[in-house]
């Protein structure tokens, strides 16, 4: 069984990766999508998105990264996907699940949903252009408007010589609007004979057992509950290990004291790398969706909400600091 970190736009970045692997649990990670249009893009592009190509394609806990594109032009992309082995890619990952309008406008991510002939072609395109030892996978949704093409889509991936597919369990209409269909996954393991990877409100250890019951399948990917809960990789490998016996002692959660010097640490990093008046509204991102696990990051939340000062902030990132303010 393997755990993959998603890739999500504007949140799963490098910082977000080093951190998350290196807490642990997670077998494979996969950037957020490099753009492709009608051009082969230069190294900087994808050092920008993709900095563990300069590591052998690993985050420094020597988890393996796919590298994602994004596009609809088979030949442009297969040569990007080439450019990308040469630089250190590991494995390239092909996007169409994204549901951004603008994305979709530009005739990339789910809206190619409505044309499996594209996906087909550009699936076949990239497998052609890269070595036969680098795996080509791609990530689907279960359509756009609707599901009435989902099997033939997970076919054309098939055809076009992908060794797996990952299925976000809903459309692009349905956005990530629960319930997640895991039935329909199902449906599409049934229907293909390459490797099937589940996606779609994983938040919990529970959610991944019903997750892999519904589905059927082995290998699973997680998003928002991996951002929510830093460690929910860490716990499910250990239920996975003990086979949830009574017998086996409970894994250790990650407490708030454990955990906020990485968050500390990710803030500097990221203060570094982008704008002052840009810095604040990445930790208040993920605080937004660490308050579900930890009372701790609501607390901190709140404080932080309406602070632009970047240097403020910093300091309320201290261990001292925090306990100060409790």
């Amino acid at each position: 069984m393997k755990l993959i970190l998603a890739p999500m736009e504007g949140l799963v970045d490098a910082q977000m990766r080093r951190i998350l692997t290196a807490i642990g649990g997670i077998d494979q990670g996969v950037t957020e999508f490099i753009r492709v249009n009608d051009l082969v893009l230069p190294p900087k592009s994808f050092y920008k998105i993709a900095p563990e190509l300069k590591t052998a394609g690993q985050t420094a806990a020597g988890t393996p990264i796919s590298i994602q594109l994004l596009g609809s032009n088979p030949d442009v992309m297969g040569e990007n996907a080439k450019l990308a082995v040469k630089l250190g890619a590991p494995a390239i990952d092909l996007n169409f699940g994204c549901p951004s309008k603008r994305v979709n406008s530009h005739k990339g991510g789910s809206v190619l949903l409505k044309e499996p002939n594209i996906v087909h072609d550009v699936v076949k395109a990239v497998r052609t252009a890269v070595p036969q030892e680098i795996p080509v996978t791609a990530k689907m949704r279960l359509g756009y408007e609707d599901k009435s093409q989902a099997l033939e889509n997970a076919h054309a991936i098939e055809e076009g010589g992908a060794s797996e597919v990952c299925v976000h369990a809903r459309t692009k209409v349905e956005g990530y609007r629960p319930p997640a269909h895991w039935e329909w996954i199902a449906r599409i393991r049934e229907a293909v004979d390459i490797n099937v990877v589940a996606n779609g409100d994983v938040c919990t250890v529970d959610d991944y057992k019903r997750c892999r019951d519904v589905s059927g399948c082995t290998d699973v990917m997680i998003g928002r509950g991996l951002i929510a809960k830093p460690d929910l990789a860490r716990l499910i490998q250990h239920e996975n290990q003990n086979d949830g016996t009574s017998t086996s002692q409970k894994a250790s959660v990650l407490s708030w004291q454990e955990f906020l010097p990485m968050l500390h640490g990710f803030y500097r990093e990221m203060w570094l790398e982008v704008p002052d008046k840009h810095g604040p509204g990445r930790l208040k991102q993920w605080l937004n969706f660490l308050k579900l696990q930890y009372p701790e990051a609501q607390d901190l939340f709140s404080r932080v909400r309406g602070i632009k000062d970047p240097e403020i902030i910093d300091h309320m990132l201290l261990p001292d600091s925090f306990r100060e303010a409790g």
